[in-house]
């Protein structure tokens, strides 16, 4: 006898409205899809302790590109791969051994185009229907797997402009002892305005982004050994 479907948290339905509805307050922020070499991360959101939680992934310290640095589970697509949902998925558990049949997919942020990369990269936005597996697959790519309390990322207090020696200037989460930037951090600004749970930030706040996120050795690659897509 199969078990029952879990019910979703309350907390899901306002994000997968959004996501249907195609409100993207973002796209204006990054650029858009050029048709360059397609890419997909997972921005797996679950239920936690302390409520909704999302996934991250700290890069191994030996990779050659964004060393150390937070992000989402993701990589280039395959040819092998059904769509870029697939990518995402397969890359999850390639990475941190989430397994797909416990993701419910609720829908798509619009690519957006990274120049220092040269991939389109889509966010896949889904629920931790079953957290199943949550640790390492990979220690060559992923250091540590991190569950982030929503409630975290949306404190002020964690909120500031993340600024790059080339003088880039963005959003960037301060949680759990690291400084989430570029392009996974305005993903996540995104989908926390698609969720209705952004709170007021002082968005005058700048911090420098630390060494040890900027000792990329071949800046402009995003392969199997790169997991995510670039960072700015």
């Amino acid at each position: 006898m199969s078990a029952a479907p879990v019910a979703r948290p309350g907390w899901v339905e306002p994000l997968a409205a959004a996501l249907a509805a195609h409100d993207e307050p973002w796209v204006d922020v990054l650029r858009p899809a050029q048709g360059a070499r397609r890419s997909a991360v997972l921005a797996l959101f679950g239920e936690g302790p302390a409520g909704p939680e999302v996934l991250l992934v700290e890069r191994a310290a030996t990779l050659r590109s964004h060393p150390g640095q937070i992000a989402f589970p993701g990589g280039a697509a395959d040819p092998g791969d059904v769509d870029l949902v697939d990518t995402a998925l397969r890359e999850a558990y390639e990475e941190c051994g989430v397994l797909r049949e416990g993701v419910e997919v609720l829908g798509a942020l619009p690519a957006a185009h990274v120049v220092v990369s040269g991939f389109d990269v889509t966010a896949v936005v889904a629920w931790w229907r079953e957290p199943l597996a949550d640790t390492p697959a990979d220690p060559g790519e992923v250091a540590a797997v991190l569950r982030v309390p929503v409630a975290d990322l949306v404190d002020p207090a964690n909120r500031v402009t993340a600024r790059h020696p080339t003088g880039f200037r963005g959003p960037a989460f301060t949680v759990a002892g690291h400084l989430v930037w570029g392009l996974t951090a305005h993903l996540l600004a995104a989908v926390l305005d698609l969720a209705g749970w952004t709170t007021p930030w002082d968005d005058t706040r700048e911090v420098g982004i630390p060494d040890r996120y900027l000792r990329d050795r071949r800046p402009s690659t995003l392969a199997r050994d790169t997991g995510g897509p670039d960072a700015h």
